[in-house]
């Protein structure tokens, strides 16, 4: 599978509370930009729109440790979705027939490898930012 080449690096920080405030200045950004569902738009899908807004909601499932681990690919993520043309893996997702799990593979500056997962909504087509991690989480 091949890798899509980031520009950005980590977000850096030792501890949440450094993370987590400069991952909501980003994402805060974006919000900004849009009067209703916040999302960006990607390169792969032909400039449709990938809803963010799901994003902080599977995120604060997750423990202050996997919270962290997640947030520090934030900034590489949203450019992996709004830059990557290479084609990821997708598959139906096992818990719900009618969904479909698109995963892409980014390295970012820093050389950390991540995935961004992406979750389609097979009736509407919509889509929606579901996960970003790194490879050995």
């Amino acid at each position: 599978m091949n890798s899509f080449i980031s520009t950005k690096s980590k977000i850096t920080g030792s501890n949440y509370k450094e993370v987590f405030k400069k991952a909501t200045i980003i994402f805060d950004s974006i919000v900004r930009k849009s009067k209703r569902k916040p999302y960006i738009r990607s390169a792969y899908f032909l400039k449709q729109k990938i809803f963010i807004n799901l994003f902080w909601v599977h995120l604060f499932d997750k423990s202050f440790l996997i919270r962290t681990l997640r947030l520090k690919y934030l900034t590489a993520g949203f450019e992996l979705v709004e830059k990557s043309r290479i084609p990821p893996s997708s598959r139906d997702n096992p818990n719900n027939e009618n969904e479909i799990l698109h995963r892409f593979e980014g390295i970012t500056r820093d050389k950390f490898q991540f995935y961004v997962q992406i979750k389609e909504i097979k009736r509407t087509g919509k889509k929606y930012l579901m996960s970003m991690f790194g490879k050995d989480e």
